[in-house]
């Protein structure tokens, strides 16, 4: 290693990096999940939390980002110790992202909270389900380095984009059958935007998982099912 640095003293700083990306991993995860909580009970108490946890996510991308700039003017690195160091700036970047997301959740549930009468937050819960678990196998699959644990994760985001143009489609009839729901609905509509955009950046750090280990990005187009863009809710038809 140039400079007469040692090949123990770089893995000892990519070891740290690799536990400071899944720390941040962790942090996410937990974020998401407390945040599905706080929708699901209307719980503005524990979404009040999670918004103040933010912080700490945005704490651990600057430290990331210190680290891989460090490792990359420092140690100057080849091959795969470049990809590594790569693939974890782009992957602190969409965790980052991931966090704003459950941020997002987080501020609607307060909202949600302090209506009248909660919309059908119950609606969301396979998406949020899926989506956490999505987490959960990108941080197993970035420490195990698991490729194939990785391609199972990107296939599952088309499952997401599917769910969430079913939940479009079934949250504008029911704004249209019941009007008084119409503000309720609409920001669990932001809320569910938001879980499927967590969705799309997990299947981000699943493809640069993929990169770090096999060399390359897929070369397949990733199959997108969020068809929301062309749903239209008509009118219901009057008896006469």
């Amino acid at each position: 290693m140039a400079g007469g640095h040692t090949v123990a003293a770089f893995d000892a700083e990519l070891t740290a990096l690799h536990a400071a990306i899944d720390r941040m991993a962790g942090l996410v995860e937990q974020q998401l999940a407390a945040a599905l909580d706080a929708l699901t009970l209307a719980d503005a108490d524990k979404a009040g939390v999670v918004i103040g946890g933010d912080a700490a996510i945005d704490q651990l991308e600057m430290e990331i980002e210190a680290m891989a700039i460090r490792l990359l003017a420092l140690r100057q690195p080849m091959a795969k110790d470049l990809r590594d160091i790569v693939a974890a700036l782009k992957i602190a970047s969409n965790l980052e992202r991931m966090g704003d997301f459950a941020g997002s959740v987080a501020k609607r549930a307060v909202t949600l909270a302090g209506l009248p009468t909660l919309p059908p937050v119950g609606s969301l819960s396979w998406m949020g389900k899926t989506v956490l678990s999505m987490v959960g196998d990108m941080r197993r699959a970035y420490a195990e380095q698991d490729a194939a644990l990785a391609t199972v994760i990107r296939d599952r985001d088309g499952e997401v984009d599917a769910a969430y143009t079913s939940l479009f489609r079934e949250f504008l009839t029911y704004m249209m059958e019941t009007p008084a729901q119409i503000t309720g609905c609409t920001h669990l509509l932001f809320a569910a935007k938001s879980i499927e955009r967590i969705g799309d950046h997990a299947t981000n750090v699943a493809e640069n998982i993929l990169y770090l280990v096999k060399g390359h990005l897929p070369t397949d187009e990733r199959h997108k099912e969020d068809l929301s863009s062309f749903a239209v809710a008509l009118p219901p038809v009057l008896e006469s």
